[in-house]
């Protein structure tokens, strides 16, 4: 079974919304988009490289298959590892209001969001991999269905904005398997699912 992975930016306070610009997402007015974008260096760019090497497919919220798809299908050099593996693998988008996607090689699944992601990792080469996607990263961490976290935390405060682990969440634990830091200060960390938290007491 391939393991399902999520790469995610976020703030110091776990926000995910509209890091790429300021139109990205606007949901609750929200006004500071593009957060992440003044600390894009040539670390962070080899980190997403070496992710997309690993990739079978994706699997994205509406959201952002939309906005992936307005852009990456212009991309169109073979030597770009990002572009090459997005348009050219499986690309499942997760959708009750979509009714049609142009962006080849793209299904829309709906339905039984736990059996048909299941399905999808039982039938993946490589990694499923989720980029963004934070409502629907949401949704399936509630199922213990994500194996990975990527999380690069970038180093600004917002205050307010979508935040990946809101008041609700799974209690889930995580073991911490690697680190790194760009040039310009983005934490990069990877987690693997490990269970439920323990507890304890210094008492």
């Amino acid at each position: 079974m391939a393991k399902l992975s999520l790469t995610q930016f976020l703030t110091l306070d776990g926000v995910y919304q509209a890091p790429g610009g300021p139109d990205e997402d606007t949901r609750g007015g929200f006004d500071q988009g593009g957060w992440s974008v003044p600390y894009g260096d040539d670390d962070f760019g080899q980190f997403i490289d070496e992710v997309f090497q690993r990739s079978g497919a994706f699997l994205l919220g509406r959201r952002t298959y939309e906005i992936f798809a307005s852009y990456w299908p212009k991309q169109t050099d073979p030597a770009d590892p990002v572009a090459s593996k997005l348009n050219a693998l499986p690309k499942y988008v997760v959708s009750t209001t979509l009714e049609s996607a142009d962006w080849a090689g793209t299904t829309i699944i709906g339905g039984d969001l736990v059996k048909e992601v299941t399905a999808l990792k039982e039938r993946t080469d490589g990694e499923l991999q989720m980029h963004g996607s934070g409502g629907l990263a949401r949704s399936l961490m509630e199922h213990d269905l994500i194996d990975t976290l990527h999380l690069v935390v970038f180093p600004v405060v917002l205050g307010k904005g979508l935040r990946l682990f809101a008041e609700g969440a799974t209690p889930t634990a995580f073991k911490h398997v690697e680190a790194r830091t760009t040039s310009t200060g983005a934490a990069i960390h990877t987690y693997e699912l490990a269970g439920r938290p323990s507890y304890g007491s210094y008492i």
